[in-house]
């Protein structure tokens, strides 16, 4: 087969379903740190890494060493089966990351949508009844449970349901369009009062940042008001940290900017530089609380992801990318600042350290969202060499997920690909 985009397009189109969306029409070739190269030999500033799982760049060295290390040992033989050091090990590592000198106990899986499935379980199991309450614009993955506790209806429920039972929404806090911390609270107590009483909620689940909603802070004073109320009425906390974890936000994981501990967290993306690990860190109480039996699957924690995990964390340590990833952070907020200034379009710059993206709107108002400016920019970045995809409840964000890894001179080339996208796009609206 002739290996260029247009006839590997064709291939797929007649082998794999339309309801896999690839934003981009290219196929990739090689990748190595912020860079990959399509088939056809273009090279591309790649800003979305596998939609946040290239946090330490494509093809870190130390990862690709310590899969090969362990592929010489041990590819697979099921933790319920007999167990290997290396999960035990990251298990570790990860306790006494999220528990804050406290007992946490770690559980992984294969995917972030079965690790959001356990946690639900887990605290189900811990709390003995069934509700579960989830935030309007948030993301936890396309498995049925997954679906409905995602807050978005397009396209990730469709006509998938019914959805599982049990599962409330609630405004998340946005700034942007003036609804406040204060306000999610008061819609949360009003759905208290009117839906599920909270005795008969066993978890609250969320995103710190929204990745998929639009790049949403939750910001200190709602976490903290949120954390309060769960734990005054018995409610286990879950933070999603999928795609704000593991220096997204320039903190390990985007709860630590708030000055809150969950009881449970869920984590994957990148956990492990490109292999699929997935995995809940939890209180060690509530994580014991199902049934031996009650939890596993028959890739979960594999061997290989688990000590590519162990190298991730190693490079986090060795190469100082949590201060690595605060600098970068300021650099593209300035950047996209300046952009903004520039460009009426654009409504808002978002997120939390180099967890951030762009928001385009029409007339300046927040409740006119411009989801063809921003497919339009996206386009341009791509035929200009850089990639990136899009995000928010109306698909009108650019999000940007660059690894912490990246070099000053790509992200200004990439800033400024990015402005003159924006430019362009500007031009022919006019």
């Amino acid at each position: 087969m002739t290996r260029d985009n247009p006839t590997l397009i064709e291939h797929r189109q007649h082998h794999v379903p339309r309801g896999v969306v690839t934003a981009h029409p290219l196929f990739v070739d090689k990748a190595q740190g912020a860079e990959l190269w399509d088939v056809e030999g273009r090279r591309f500033i790649d800003f979305v890494g596998g939609i946040g799982v290239q946090n330490i760049g494509h093809s870190h060295p130390r990862v690709i060493e310590a899969v090969q290390k362990q592929m010489a040992k041990v590819t697979h033989a099921a933790f319920q089966v007999v167990g290997y050091e290396v999960y035990t090990q990251l298990a570790e590592r990860l306790n006494t990351l999220v528990g804050n000198g406290e007992h946490y106990k770690s559980f992984f899986s294969t995917t972030g949508a079965e690790a959001v499935e356990n946690a639900i379980k887990v605290a189900r199991a811990w709390r003995k009844v069934p509700g579960v309450i989830a935030f309007r614009g948030g993301f936890h993955g396309r498995t049925l449970l997954g679906s409905t506790l995602t807050g978005m209806s397009a396209p990730y429920k469709q006509n998938f349901g019914p959805m599982a039972g049990e599962v409330y929404h609630t405004p998340y806090p946005d700034a942007y369009r003036n609804f406040s911390a204060a306000d999610a609270i008061r819609s949360l107590e009003d759905l208290f009062a009117t839906q599920i009483a909270p005795e008969r909620v066993a978890a609250i689940i969320l995103e710190p940042v929204q990745g998929d909603g639009g790049f949403l802070p939750a910001g200190k004073e709602f976490m903290q008001a949120l954390r309060e109320l769960t734990t005054r009425h018995g409610i286990v906390l879950i933070c999603d940290e999928i795609q704000a974890g593991f220096g997204r936000t320039g903190e390990m994981f985007g709860f630590q900017h708030f000055g809150i501990q969950p009881d449970v967290i869920t984590v994957a993306k990148s956990l492990a530089g490109g292999l699929p690990i997935s995995g809940i860190v939890g209180r060690a109480e509530i994580m014991d609380a199902p049934l031996p039996g009650g939890l596993g699957g028959t890739y979960g924690g594999n061997p290989l992801g688990c000590a590519a995990a162990l190298a991730v964390l190693d490079v986090f340590e060795e190469e100082q990318l949590l201060a690595k990833g605060r600098a970068l952070g300021a650099k593209m907020h300035a950047g996209l600042e300046q952009i903004a200034r520039d460009h009426a379009a654009i409504g808002t710059v978002r997120g939390l350290g180099p967890m951030a993206a762009l928001e385009f709107v029409r007339g300046g108002d927040p409740f006119q969202p411009d989801a063809d400016f921003a497919q339009a920019v996206i386009d341009q970045c791509r035929e200009d060499g850089l990639l990136v995809i899009k995000c928010g409840v109306h698909r009108n964000t650019v999000r940007l997920l660059a690894p912490l890894t990246v070099s000053d001179a790509i992200l200004d080339e990439a800033l400024t690909i990015l402005r003159n996208a924006v430019t362009k796009v500007s031009a022919k609206a006019r």
